[in-house]
């Protein structure tokens, strides 16, 4: 209960836009963004040359983490699990008039920008989120459709623009992200899950290739504000349902879900990474654990759960009973910190937060 009431409490906006879909009635999951959400399509890509990447072992199954990752998690608990674009297209570079699998496709590209490419492998035809978004607009044009207005879609990008194009534009990347947006409710799509950006500045991988740290936090928190204007707009088409994630939060208080290491990569630190019991928020210098990965789809669950309340009216006041649940924890937590500190005996209980894997 407590971690459902910290989930809740993280998702913003989700107050002012309409409830019109429960988590029960997605027939299908439609995917689109980069490395946080792909599932196994550049691995498919680069395996089919002899050079499979991410590569398994230490990667989990395509995934660029230590094992699944949010989009596993959640479809799961969707009982929905899409299929990646690379099974279903004749080559790896165009797309095919195919029917729609029955339970969705994704999209996510490893390194793709918000634009038309990929932004770690550029000009190798590896779609970046305006090019998915346009792909999946030419499937439901060949097949005489349009967007399956019971699915879920999910869109998360823009660390790839900031961290291997140019880190001190973000109004480029919220521009696409707009875009895509928009061409998704003008095909059909209604329900929408819009995740925003963990402050890069704080990624292990921020002090490398050269990269600053400052203007990383400072071109995220610009993308973060301009995503943020771009769904509070949005959210006034009564056609749309959207929800807002805020991840930046989320990572910021990675520590209430119990992860002790939130600045080190667990593979630059093998003499304490354990995977099977992993207290790292990052698995490598970009990507978080598995651990890590249940924890963003149990906050994407529950603010689509909190959306399915039939009243508004209470359908704020879980997610005001979130809010209020997130600052209740973190007070206890501050409480039995200072406890700790002074001897005193804390209820053994309220020492163990981390999430399974």
């Amino acid at each position: 209960m407590k971690k459902q009431a910290v989930a809740v409490g993280f998702v913003l906006f989700s107050f002012m836009l309409p409830t019109k879909a429960s988590a029960a009635s997605f027939d299908q999951l439609f995917v689109f963004g980069d490395s946080l959400s792909d599932t196994g399509n550049i691995y498919n890509v680069t395996n089919a040359i002899g050079n499979p990447y991410p590569p398994s072992p230490p990667y989990f199954q395509g995934r660029f983490s230590n094992g699944p990752i949010w989009v596993d998690y959640l479809g799961d608990q969707l009982g929905l699990k899409p299929t990646l674009l690379t099974d279903i297209i004749k080559n790896f570079t165009t797309i095919p008039p195919t029917p729609v699998p029955t339970q969705g496709i994704n999209f996510a590209y490893g390194g793709a920008s918000t634009g038309l490419d990929n932004a770690v492998f550029p000009n190798q035809g590896l779609p970046g989120v305006l090019k998915q978004v346009s792909d999946f607009a030419g499937i439901l044009q060949a097949n005489h459709q349009t967007a399956d207005p019971n699915a879920l879609y999910t869109l998360w990008a823009g660390a790839n623009d900031l961290l291997f194009a140019n880190p001190e534009d973000s109004a480029t990347p919220v521009s696409n992200v707009s875009q895509a947006l928009n061409t998704l409710a003008a095909i059909g799509a209604k329900n929408i899950l819009v995740f925003n950006l963990p402050d890069l500045g704080k990624v292990p991988g921020a002090k490398t290739d050269g990269r600053n740290p400052t203007t990383l936090s400072n071109s995220s928190a610009q993308f973060n504000l301009g995503l943020a204007q771009t769904v509070s707009t949005l959210s006034q088409n009564p056609n749309l349902n959207i929800t807002y994630i805020d991840t930046n939060s989320l990572f910021n208080q990675a520590s209430t879900f119990g992860f002790t290491n939130v600045t080190e990569s667990c593979l630059s630190r093998l003499d304490i990474c354990d995977p099977a019991n992993n207290n790292f928020l990052f698995w490598d210098d970009f990507h978080p654990t598995t651990a890590a990965q249940k924890v963003i789809a149990d906050v994407a669950l529950a603010a689509i759960d909190a959306k399915s309340v039939p009243e508004p009216s209470v359908n704020l006041g879980i997610l005001a009973l979130g809010v209020f649940g997130a600052i209740g924890v973190l007070k206890r937590q501050q409480k039995r910190s200072a406890l700790v500190s002074a001897g005193r005996v804390v209820d053994a209980q309220l020492s163990h937060t981390t999430l399974e894997n």
